[in-house]
């Protein structure tokens, strides 16, 4: 199984999304992409976690850069949400948890003394040449789109 570190370039992978049919990584060649992933569509804190990126889509942009949100949710799962919220970027189905296994973001939780597996609320930072610069796991939301904008800035 492949598993991604800092320093080392993303292998392509192609996965459904919400814009296009289908979103594959190699196509942003030459562009930052934040990816992230988030535990499920339509709960709180990824509600405000998409709100956040939404509203400054302008600034990533700026930044020659391409947000895309990540989840085991189904692709029609993530339409709805994306069309509810307004969110301009992709959102990508990873129902077969291949990137959430290669990004090392499935953890057990426990919620109410039941332990399950599920995504931890994490965020990666990948340059225009591909390779992985920068990582943040167990995110708190809150104030967490301006830490990647800074990450972003210092990579130019």
């Amino acid at each position: 199984m492949t598993k991604v570190s800092i320093g080392k370039k993303i292998p392509d992978f192609e996965l459904p999304a919400t814009v296009d049919k289908a979103v594959r990584f190699s196509g942003f060649k030459g562009q930052n992409v934040v990816l992230y992933f988030y535990p499920k569509d339509n709960t709180t804190g990824c509600t405000l976690e998409g709100q956040d990126f939404r509203d400054h889509q302008a600034k990533f942009k700026r930044l020659n850069t391409v947000i895309l949100g990540v989840s085991r949710d189904s692709l029609e799962s993530h339409k709805n949400f994306r069309r509810k919220y307004n969110f301009k970027f992709d959102l990508l189905s990873d129902e077969k948890e291949k990137l959430c296994k290669w990004f090392d973001v499935m953890k057990e939780k426990n919620m109410y003394g039941r332990k399950f597996q599920g995504i931890e609320r994490s965020t990666f930072l990948i340059d225009g040449k591909g390779v992985l610069r920068k990582e943040w796991r167990k995110v708190s939301v809150k104030g967490h789109v301006a830490e990647v904008l800074d990450a972003i800035k210092a990579l130019n």
